[in-house]
């Protein structure tokens, strides 16, 4: 039976939309539907998603502006599309990402399938021993200053369905709902949208990617997003690609930021020269000359990457926020599954390099978790020494309970 509708939108690719959505889970947009809401009527709301995009008569609603506190200082505001339009959203991308994945370039780590951050930083951490300098850069508000019209100039000329170009339009310029009203978007792609981090590398993988190919096709980089490190040789051809890449980012509309952006030299013993800059963070590592030990036993200093302080800061935050102590009314099973999700995804990306950085937050979890003990079990209050050595034996008997096996657990209070 041929389809009575101007595009052809296979009722599948909404279905598998909405799965993708649900499993990323999410807050609720302008509209204040919830994924559980959405849920009491599957059937008609997703037909009706289908319905309208298959039709052309698809109009994304306004997008929720919600403010977080970045780490360092200030506030990142968030664009939270509805639900509805997030499965809309992804349903296009379901279709482009396929078409678009192919040109990025092999060191563009971000948002893509089989890519990761610690793909970034494994490759990074390998050229730091290769080269002796490093531009890193980052771009004061990528998201929110990127050029509309060089944008769909890339959309049109990868995007042969131009029915696929209109509903990505249509996105870029959804008003903004604030706590003063419905702004509307010139420029921008709101950071929380399901296909902005797509449009984020289509738009990167020409400003940067393509440029670097270009001009400097001899220095190997990594980018995540709008972060990024360049390898140079030279002080002078890292300061050289530093004042080219300014120029590059503000003729795209694009402005280096002052403060995070800096040339820096991966010093060691065997690098003798002056910098300023001696260490970096990409991706929640700080990269700096560290004590390292060889497969024979003998240490080196070597430029390694470790969990950076701020991040290390903003983990036993968060485990103060649990306040472990006010849990009495729970066993020490279900308390320690109740944050093992939590911790086992820190031990699995922060651990992956030096991780023994990593044990002034676990030791500071299981130091709380002793004073959770103590409030617990009266016999065992005013007795740090007793209860220290009761868990021990707890977890000797059971390591498994403890996140981070023998690495971090109880051994890490002596």
């Amino acid at each position: 039976m041929t389809s009575t509708k101007p595009i052809h939108l296979s009722k599948s690719v909404v279905m598998q939309a909405y799965k993708l959505v649900k499993s990323n889970a999410g807050a609720a947009g302008v509209d204040q539907q919830t994924l559980d809401d959405f849920d009491l009527k599957l059937g008609k709301n997703l037909y009706k998603i289908w319905n309208r995009l298959s039709s052309g008569s698809y109009f994304p609603p306004a997008v929720k502006q919600v403010g977080i506190p970045k780490k360092s200082g200030g506030t990142r505001y968030l664009g939270i599309p509805t639900v509805s339009d997030r499965i809309a959203q992804m349903s296009i991308k379901l279709l482009v990402e396929p078409l678009w994945e192919p040109l990025f370039h092999a060191d563009s780590y971000g948002y893509r399938p089989n890519k990761s951050a610690l793909q970034a930083v494994e490759v990074t951490r390998r050229r730091c021993w290769q080269y002796d300098w490093l531009v890193e850069f980052d771009i004061k508000g990528a998201f929110d200053n990127i050029d509309h019209e060089l944008l769909l100039k890339a959309v049109r000329k990868h995007t042969p369905e131009r029915w696929q170009v209109m509903y990505i339009e249509r996105w870029l310029t959804a008003p903004t709902e604030t706590s003063e009203g419905l702004i509307d978007r010139t420029c921008g792609t709101p950071q929380g949208g399901v296909i902005s981090p797509l449009l984020m590398n289509l738009f990167m993988h020409y400003t940067f990617d393509c440029w670097m190919d270009r001009h400097f096709k001899e220095l190997p980089f990594a980018r995540y997003a709008d972060d990024g490190v360049v390898h140079c040789r030279t002080r002078v051809e890292a300061e050289t690609l530093m004042m080219a890449l300014a120029d590059r980012l503000e003729e795209c509309g694009l402005q280096m930021h002052p403060e995070k952006s800096k040339i820096v030299y991966c010093k060691v013993d065997s690098r003798r020269e002056d910098a300023e800059h001696t260490q970096f963070t990409f991706l929640g590592f700080t990269f700096r000359a560290r004590a390292a030990v060889r497969k024979d036993g003998s240490t080196f200093t070597g430029f390694l990457p470790a969990v950076s302080a701020e991040a290390c800061k903003a983990m036993r935050s968060r485990i103060r926020s649990w306040h472990l102590h006010r849990w009495t009314s729970v066993s020490l099973s279900r308390l320690l599954a109740a944050h093992r999700r939590v911790l086992s995804g820190w031990l699995n990306y922060y651990g992956r390099f030096y991780r023994s950085a990593l044990s002034t937050v676990f030791n500071y979890y299981y130091h709380r978790l002793l004073t959770w003990v103590r409030r617990k079990y009266k016999r065992f209050r005013g007795r740090i020494v007793v209860c220290q050595q009761w868990l021990e034996k707890v977890h000797a008997a059971n390591p498994r309970l403890f996140v981070g096996g023998d690495a971090f657990c109880i051994p890490g209070f002596r």
